[in-house]
Protein backbone atom coordinates (compact mmCIF):
# COMPACT_ATOMS: atom_id res chain seq x y z
CA UNK A 1 0.00 0.00 0.00
CA UNK A 2 0.93 3.51 -0.68
CA UNK A 3 2.34 5.97 1.96
CA UNK A 4 -0.73 7.50 3.98
CA UNK A 5 -0.45 10.85 5.15
CA UNK A 6 -2.24 12.23 8.54
CA UNK A 7 -4.91 14.35 5.91
CA UNK A 8 -5.61 11.03 4.27
CA UNK A 9 -5.62 9.30 7.43
CA UNK A 10 -8.16 11.95 8.62
CA UNK A 11 -10.16 11.48 5.59
CA UNK A 12 -10.50 7.84 6.24
CA UNK A 13 -12.05 7.56 9.40
CA UNK A 14 -14.51 10.86 8.19
CA UNK A 15 -15.43 8.87 5.35
CA UNK A 16 -15.41 5.10 6.08
CA UNK A 17 -15.79 5.18 9.39
CA UNK A 18 -18.99 3.23 9.05
CA UNK A 19 -18.45 0.54 6.52
CA UNK A 20 -18.67 -2.83 7.93
CA UNK A 21 -16.23 -4.97 5.77
CA UNK A 22 -16.90 -8.92 6.40
CA UNK A 23 -13.57 -10.53 6.27
CA UNK A 24 -13.68 -13.22 3.41
CA UNK A 25 -11.17 -15.25 1.67
CA UNK A 26 -10.59 -12.60 0.01
CA UNK A 27 -10.61 -9.89 2.12
CA UNK A 28 -8.16 -11.87 4.75
CA UNK A 29 -5.88 -12.74 1.30
CA UNK A 30 -5.43 -8.83 0.78
CA UNK A 31 -5.33 -7.13 4.54
CA UNK A 32 -3.10 -10.63 5.06
CA UNK A 33 -4.89 -10.87 8.43
CA UNK A 34 -3.08 -13.96 11.17
CA UNK A 35 -6.04 -15.41 11.72
CA UNK A 36 -4.31 -17.34 14.55
CA UNK A 37 -3.49 -14.64 16.15
CA UNK A 38 -6.52 -13.44 16.43
CA UNK A 39 -7.84 -12.89 19.96
CA UNK A 40 -9.95 -11.13 22.64
CA UNK A 41 -8.65 -10.50 26.08
CA UNK A 42 -9.97 -9.72 29.67
CA UNK A 43 -8.08 -9.68 32.46
CA UNK A 44 -5.31 -11.21 31.75
CA UNK A 45 -7.04 -13.92 29.43
CA UNK A 46 -7.29 -14.47 26.16
CA UNK A 47 -9.52 -16.67 23.55
CA UNK A 48 -9.04 -17.40 20.41
CA UNK A 49 -11.61 -16.12 17.66
CA UNK A 50 -12.27 -15.49 13.95
CA UNK A 51 -12.82 -11.80 13.15
CA UNK A 52 -16.22 -12.01 11.18
CA UNK A 53 -16.48 -8.57 10.26
CA UNK A 54 -15.27 -5.03 11.40
CA UNK A 55 -15.19 -1.26 10.93
CA UNK A 56 -13.84 1.96 12.31
CA UNK A 57 -16.35 1.75 15.34
CA UNK A 58 -16.37 -2.20 16.07
CA UNK A 59 -16.27 -5.61 15.39
CA UNK A 60 -17.91 -9.00 15.01
CA UNK A 61 -15.98 -12.50 16.06
CA UNK A 62 -17.07 -16.10 16.44
CA UNK A 63 -15.58 -17.38 19.27
CA UNK A 64 -16.00 -20.89 21.31
CA UNK A 65 -16.51 -19.24 25.24
CA UNK A 66 -16.29 -21.18 28.57
CA UNK A 67 -17.85 -20.11 31.74
CA UNK A 68 -14.85 -18.93 32.87
CA UNK A 69 -14.73 -16.00 30.26
CA UNK A 70 -18.56 -15.60 31.48
CA UNK A 71 -16.95 -14.74 34.86
CA UNK A 72 -14.46 -12.24 34.02
CA UNK A 73 -16.00 -10.47 31.49
CA UNK A 74 -18.63 -9.90 34.27
CA UNK A 75 -16.29 -8.28 36.47
CA UNK A 76 -14.22 -6.44 33.73
CA UNK A 77 -18.07 -4.70 33.34
CA UNK A 78 -17.90 -6.04 29.52
CA UNK A 79 -14.66 -4.94 28.72
CA UNK A 80 -12.21 -6.75 26.74
CA UNK A 81 -9.04 -6.16 23.92
CA UNK A 82 -9.35 -7.37 20.53
CA UNK A 83 -6.04 -8.68 19.35
CA UNK A 84 -5.56 -8.29 15.55
CA UNK A 85 -2.33 -8.74 13.63
CA UNK A 86 -1.57 -8.43 10.01
CA UNK A 87 1.46 -9.88 8.07
CA UNK A 88 3.89 -6.91 6.34
CA UNK A 89 4.92 -7.41 2.92
CA UNK A 90 8.58 -5.68 3.50
CA UNK A 91 8.53 -7.17 7.04
CA UNK A 92 9.00 -10.26 9.40
CA UNK A 93 7.53 -9.34 12.23
CA UNK A 94 3.46 -8.61 11.93
CA UNK A 95 1.67 -5.31 12.62
CA UNK A 96 0.03 -5.87 15.84
CA UNK A 97 -2.16 -4.30 18.06
CA UNK A 98 -5.25 -3.85 20.43
CA UNK A 99 -8.71 -2.44 20.16
CA UNK A 100 -10.28 -1.56 23.66
CA UNK A 101 -13.76 -2.60 23.34
CA UNK A 102 -16.98 -3.32 24.93
CA UNK A 103 -19.18 -6.34 24.43
CA UNK A 104 -22.49 -5.77 23.02
CA UNK A 105 -24.16 -8.66 22.93
CA UNK A 106 -23.89 -12.56 21.70
CA UNK A 107 -25.62 -14.32 18.99
CA UNK A 108 -25.54 -18.45 19.07
CA UNK A 109 -23.75 -19.43 16.09
CA UNK A 110 -24.54 -23.45 16.06
CA UNK A 111 -27.24 -24.76 17.77
CA UNK A 112 -25.34 -28.06 18.19
CA UNK A 113 -21.98 -26.27 19.87
CA UNK A 114 -23.57 -24.25 22.44
CA UNK A 115 -20.41 -22.31 23.28
CA UNK A 116 -19.72 -21.35 20.12
CA UNK A 117 -21.16 -17.53 19.52
CA UNK A 118 -21.40 -14.26 17.71
CA UNK A 119 -19.55 -11.45 19.49
CA UNK A 120 -21.01 -8.18 19.00
CA UNK A 121 -18.31 -5.18 19.74
CA UNK A 122 -18.10 -2.06 20.49
CA UNK A 123 -14.78 0.17 20.55
CA UNK A 124 -14.76 2.32 23.29
CA UNK A 125 -12.37 4.73 21.78
CA UNK A 126 -10.76 5.43 18.13
CA UNK A 127 -9.22 2.78 16.81
CA UNK A 128 -5.40 2.45 16.20
CA UNK A 129 -4.40 4.43 13.15
CA UNK A 130 -2.80 1.22 11.35
CA UNK A 131 -6.61 -0.05 11.57
CA UNK A 132 -8.10 2.58 10.06
CA UNK A 133 -5.69 2.77 7.15
CA UNK A 134 -6.61 -0.95 6.71
CA UNK A 135 -10.08 -0.56 6.46
CA UNK A 136 -10.26 2.89 4.89
CA UNK A 137 -7.75 1.95 1.82
CA UNK A 138 -10.01 -1.48 1.09
CA UNK A 139 -13.44 0.64 1.46
CA UNK A 140 -11.76 3.54 -0.43
CA UNK A 141 -10.66 0.60 -3.48
CA UNK A 142 -14.23 -1.01 -3.87
CA UNK A 143 -15.80 2.51 -4.17
CA UNK A 144 -13.45 3.81 -6.64
CA UNK A 145 -13.50 0.19 -8.96
CA UNK A 146 -17.24 1.41 -9.50
CA UNK A 147 -16.31 5.14 -10.11
CA UNK A 148 -13.14 5.10 -11.68
CA UNK A 149 -13.78 1.55 -13.39
CA UNK A 150 -12.71 2.90 -16.96
CA UNK A 151 -9.56 4.32 -16.17
CA UNK A 152 -7.19 2.66 -18.12
CA UNK A 153 -3.73 2.08 -17.50
CA UNK A 154 -1.60 1.80 -20.76
CA UNK A 155 1.18 -0.80 -19.61
CA UNK A 156 4.76 0.51 -20.31
CA UNK A 157 8.41 -0.37 -18.90
CA UNK A 158 7.36 2.58 -16.34
CA UNK A 159 3.91 0.81 -15.52
CA UNK A 160 5.23 -2.37 -15.10
CA UNK A 161 7.56 -1.03 -12.40
CA UNK A 162 5.06 1.30 -10.67
CA UNK A 163 2.09 -1.47 -10.45
CA UNK A 164 4.62 -4.36 -9.38
CA UNK A 165 3.72 -6.37 -12.33
CA UNK A 166 7.02 -8.84 -13.18
CA UNK A 167 6.16 -7.78 -16.89
CA UNK A 168 3.91 -7.17 -19.65
CA UNK A 169 3.27 -10.59 -20.48
CA UNK A 170 0.43 -13.21 -18.92
CA UNK A 171 -2.01 -15.91 -19.15
CA UNK A 172 -5.48 -15.78 -20.87
CA UNK A 173 -7.49 -19.08 -20.58
CA UNK A 174 -10.72 -19.04 -22.85
CA UNK A 175 -12.90 -21.86 -21.94
CA UNK A 176 -10.25 -23.46 -20.55
CA UNK A 177 -7.57 -23.46 -22.76
CA UNK A 178 -4.51 -21.54 -21.74
CA UNK A 179 -2.99 -18.77 -24.61
CA UNK A 180 0.18 -16.38 -24.02
CA UNK A 181 -0.81 -12.91 -23.81
CA UNK A 182 0.79 -9.50 -23.76
CA UNK A 183 -1.19 -6.94 -21.74
CA UNK A 184 -2.09 -3.63 -23.15
CA UNK A 185 -3.53 -1.80 -20.36
CA UNK A 186 -5.37 -2.49 -17.47
CA UNK A 187 -8.92 -0.89 -15.11
CA UNK A 188 -10.95 -1.74 -12.42
CA UNK A 189 -12.83 -3.08 -15.17
CA UNK A 190 -10.82 -4.88 -17.56
CA UNK A 191 -8.04 -5.38 -19.86
CA UNK A 192 -6.85 -5.07 -23.52
CA UNK A 193 -4.67 -8.12 -24.69
CA UNK A 194 -2.67 -9.45 -27.67
CA UNK A 195 -3.11 -13.10 -28.34
CA UNK A 196 -2.86 -15.63 -30.97
CA UNK A 197 -6.03 -16.42 -32.40
CA UNK A 198 -9.40 -16.01 -34.51
CA UNK A 199 -11.41 -13.45 -33.56
CA UNK A 200 -14.27 -15.24 -34.29
CA UNK A 201 -14.10 -17.77 -32.64
CA UNK A 202 -13.31 -16.13 -29.12
CA UNK A 203 -16.01 -13.51 -28.92
CA UNK A 204 -18.63 -13.83 -25.93
CA UNK A 205 -16.42 -16.81 -24.50
CA UNK A 206 -15.40 -16.99 -20.95
CA UNK A 207 -11.97 -15.91 -19.82
CA UNK A 208 -9.76 -15.91 -16.87
CA UNK A 209 -6.87 -13.85 -16.64
CA UNK A 210 -3.33 -14.50 -14.97
CA UNK A 211 -0.54 -12.01 -14.69
CA UNK A 212 2.39 -12.41 -11.80
CA UNK A 213 3.49 -9.29 -8.99
CA UNK A 214 7.35 -9.30 -8.92
CA UNK A 215 8.00 -8.92 -5.25
CA UNK A 216 5.06 -10.68 -3.66
CA UNK A 217 5.49 -13.41 -5.52
CA UNK A 218 1.61 -13.71 -6.17
CA UNK A 219 -0.78 -14.14 -9.17
CA UNK A 220 -3.61 -12.29 -9.70
CA UNK A 221 -6.79 -14.23 -11.54
CA UNK A 222 -9.81 -12.07 -12.99
CA UNK A 223 -12.85 -13.81 -14.43
CA UNK A 224 -14.17 -12.29 -17.23
CA UNK A 225 -15.74 -12.66 -20.94
CA UNK A 226 -14.00 -11.30 -24.32
CA UNK A 227 -16.49 -8.90 -25.17
CA UNK A 228 -14.33 -7.37 -28.47
CA UNK A 229 -11.58 -8.57 -30.81
CA UNK A 230 -10.21 -7.08 -34.02
CA UNK A 231 -7.08 -7.94 -36.26
CA UNK A 232 -3.87 -7.02 -35.79
CA UNK A 233 -2.58 -5.00 -38.78
CA UNK A 234 0.43 -7.11 -40.37
CA UNK A 235 -0.47 -10.26 -38.06
CA UNK A 236 -2.91 -12.80 -39.17
CA UNK A 237 -1.86 -15.26 -36.35
CA UNK A 238 -2.42 -12.42 -33.76
CA UNK A 239 -5.97 -10.46 -32.24
CA UNK A 240 -6.05 -7.58 -30.26
CA UNK A 241 -8.94 -8.92 -27.78
CA UNK A 242 -10.91 -7.05 -24.61
CA UNK A 243 -11.63 -8.66 -21.66
CA UNK A 244 -14.59 -7.53 -19.15
CA UNK A 245 -14.01 -8.57 -15.91
CA UNK A 246 -16.35 -10.03 -13.61
CA UNK A 247 -17.09 -7.23 -10.82
CA UNK A 248 -18.47 -9.42 -8.38
CA UNK A 249 -14.92 -11.76 -8.67
CA UNK A 250 -12.74 -9.25 -8.97
CA UNK A 251 -10.30 -9.85 -6.07
CA UNK A 252 -9.42 -6.99 -3.45
CA UNK A 253 -5.55 -7.63 -3.98
CA UNK A 254 -6.17 -6.69 -7.96
CA UNK A 255 -8.38 -3.55 -6.66
CA UNK A 256 -5.46 -2.23 -4.02
CA UNK A 257 -3.10 -2.74 -7.05
CA UNK A 258 -5.03 -0.44 -9.07
CA UNK A 259 -6.05 2.36 -7.01
CA UNK A 260 -2.97 2.59 -5.40
CA UNK A 261 -1.76 3.59 -8.69
CA UNK A 262 -4.44 5.76 -9.33
CA UNK A 263 -4.35 7.42 -6.12
CA UNK A 264 -0.22 7.87 -7.23
CA UNK A 265 -1.47 9.98 -10.09
CA UNK A 266 -3.98 12.21 -8.66
CA UNK A 267 -1.91 12.93 -6.01
CA UNK A 268 1.00 14.09 -8.36
CA UNK A 269 -1.48 16.42 -10.15
CA UNK A 270 -2.94 18.15 -6.53
CA UNK A 271 -6.19 16.76 -6.89
CA UNK A 272 -5.59 14.31 -4.23
CA UNK A 273 -8.85 14.75 -1.89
Amino acid sequence: MALITSQQLSRFFERYNDVNLTFTKDVVRATRLLQRNTHIKCLGDHWPCVLYSCSMKGAKVIASLSKSFYEKLKSANNLVTLHLAFAQEDKSTPLSFFVTSKINGFTPYDKSKPNLNFLSLEYTQRPPDDLIVILGTLAEANINSSQRREERIEITADTIRKLGLKSKTGLIYIDGIPRKCIIRDLSFSGSKLILPGIGKFLLNKNALLRFELSERNKQISLDGSVVRTENVAGRKDLIAAAVKFEEPKVPYEYKLLINDYLNTLRSKKGNFS
